[in-house]
């Protein structure tokens, strides 16, 4: 289920995908109203493109069924342009709803920048050329990401014979939606822009203009390859039956998500030297969820532009996941050029086809540009280099009949994210009155406790931190200021070594998380305000002579060997 333009959108019922389905919950009395105004706001257009009589009826100017509405309709809506229309039409549903399905609706601006990134490698021109096949958007909601590839084919073709170029465009767009409303209302939105070609065809000779939308299962196989694949995928983990998972099982990892499954499945099916374009949360470069699937992709249709959307402000208000346009092309991996919107899009860089399985590493800001391309030439991971991450075990609302404010037998203090400041670890009053956790068991015991020194790293950081990397090292000394143990808190990722001789100490990497270069480096990891321990594993190191030498250098010399080492000078 999708509602044109939704950064984020949940799947709604799949008839035969029983174990997908959620309710659609689109009827509501406000989208009625908006609705019910369509038939109007298409005599307004069609009269406004010259065309009279029957041609302003909507039942009769477009092949697809009837619609009758008992709401009054809204006068203020008749003269809307498209967007306007798609956009009132999100707004017009409860409230309950959009929050539940995270309904936020992209501006056109944003569907301007994907089809110029999905045209790029489809042609060497600069003005608008015909299409070279089916464009799709399999979860089209009202149509916006469909109409500027729309209005360029139309604009392209104007000295056509307009018959034929209306005859051709069934061949030329489809958009599904398993949201009725939201494709009856793409369908009638995309049929308005040919209007003014519908106007140049004689009377005698005219035919009630094609639906280009229908409602249909993005996840079923397509009947016909697509060219180019244009999508704002639906959102959400969902739970897979047997069958379900078996079909989608290459391109998941652990908890499947809507989002990739679409990506995925629609890469496969683009026709030859296809593109698909997609609008997705930057996780997705870097998460270890989304570990099969860009997997998936380096072998079927390798990353060819990735463009960050750098100033949100009005975008996706509401929305924490740092977004970014990403195009796909059904062809062998070259250099990925890397975008910045910031209301215009810039290319920043060029860089090296990303085809690893693990986080990709693309700078997000101009100035991190020679950090990255420093960063990926080093030979070694975090990981690699003899040290593991994981997440703090206490989820607290699991626990929270066993969290106290004061110490007792039994009772282990609590680090908490907010602990960790400074490079220092120190108990914030904030949390005082969740300060120890009640030790249950030897099992509870073996789980939870640290009582060894290890680095302990904020796992969620706000969008206004200075730093994304927040880190404090936990000595033996600062152990047993605490007590000789600690739990740490879900929010806190702990570091330690996985070997006992890892290619750094454990000083040595406190040093370097501490470092502005490693800060960089994570941020051309992942935009996500979460710092992940799988990410953290994947933070890249010199060789281990470089690192053997770096272990004897006082603060100010490693600062400059580290400075020339990641390019952050």
């Amino acid at each position: 289920m999708t509602t044109d333009g939704t950064a984020h959108r949940e799947l709604g019922a799949r008839g035969s995908r029983s174990s997908l389905a959620v309710d659609l919950g689109t009827d509501t009395p406000n989208a009625d109203a908006l609705l019910a105004t369509v038939p109007a706001w298409w005599a307004a257009q069609a009269a406004a493109s010259g065309l009279s009589g029957r041609w302003l009826d909507l039942s009769h100017a477009v092949r697809m069924p009837n619609r009758a509405f008992t709401s009054v309709p809204r006068v203020d809506a008749v003269f809307m342009t498209a967007e306007e229309l798609g956009e009132a039409y999100v707004l017009s549903l409860d409230s309950a709803v959009r929050n539940r399905h995270g309904r936020h609706y992209t501006p056109p601006a944003l569907a301007k920048h994907l089809w110029h990134l999905a045209r790029r490698p489809l042609t060497t021109r600069n003005r608008p050329a015909p299409l070279p096949g089916l464009v799709r958007d399999p979860a089209c909601g009202a149509g916006v990401l469909l109409l500027p590839a729309l209005r360029e084919h139309l604009a392209a073709t104007e000295r056509a014979q307009p018959e034929l170029v209306l005859r051709s465009l069934p061949e030329l767009f489809e958009g599904t939606d398993l949201d009725p409303d939201a494709a009856w209302l793409c369908a009638v939105i995309l049929a308005a822009e040919c209007l003014p070609l519908l106007a140049r065809v004689p009377e005698s000779r005219r035919q009630p203009l094609p639906a280009l939308a229908h409602v249909a299962d993005g996840l079923d196989d397509p009947t016909r390859p697509a060219k180019v694949v244009l999508m704002n995928p639906p959102y959400g983990r969902v739970k897979l039956s047997a069958d379900e998972r078996a079909r989608f099982d290459h391109m998941l990892t652990g908890h499947p998500n809507l989002y990739g499954m679409f990506i995925g499945h629609h890469a496969e099916h683009l026709a030859e030297g296809g593109v698909l374009a997609a609008l997705v949360p930057t996780s997705f470069t870097a998460g270890r969820y989304s570990t099969a699937l860009r997997a998936h992709l380096s072998r079927t249709a390798p990353l060819r532009d990735i463009a960050f959307v750098n100033d949100r402000a009005g975008v996706f208000d509401g929305v924490l996941q740092e977004t970014c346009l990403a195009t796909f092309t059904r062809s062998p991996g070259r250099a990925v050029r890397v975008n910045l919107i910031n209301g215009r899009m810039v290319e920043m860089t060029k860089v090296a086809p990303v085809s690893n399985v693990g986080p990709w590493l693309l700078p997000r800001r101009v100035e991190d540009v020679p950090v990255a391309a420093h960063t990926a030439t080093l030979p070694l991971t975090l990981g690699e280099a003899g040290w593991k991450a994981s997440t703090g075990p206490l989820v607290w609302n699991r626990r929270r009949d066993d969290i106290h404010a004061r110490a007792g037998k039994g009772r282990v203090p609590i680090v908490w994210g907010a602990d960790i400041e400074g490079g220092n670890l120190r108990r914030d009053k904030s949390r005082n009155q969740q300060r120890f956790l009640a030790i249950r068991s030897d099992r509870d015991r073996k789980t939870m406790v640290l009582d060894e020194p290890s680095i302990l790293v904020q796992r969620t950081t706000a969008p206004e931190q200075t730093r994304r990397l927040v880190a404090a090292e936990l000595t033996q000394a600062c152990l047993d200021a605490w007590g000789g143990e600690v739990v740490a808190e879900n929010h806190v990722n702990v570091l330690r070594p996985a070997t006992p001789t890892p290619a750094l100490s454990r000083h040595l990497m406190a040093r370097l998380l501490a470092s502005d270069a490693f800060d960089r480096v994570l941020r051309c990891l992942s935009g996500s305000v979460a710092v992940s321990a799988f990410e953290l594993e994947a933070l890249r190191l010199p060789a281990a002579s470089v690192l053997a030498a770096w272990e004897r250098l006082d603060d100010e010399a490693l600062v400059q060997a580290v400075t020339e080492c990641y390019g952050t000078n």
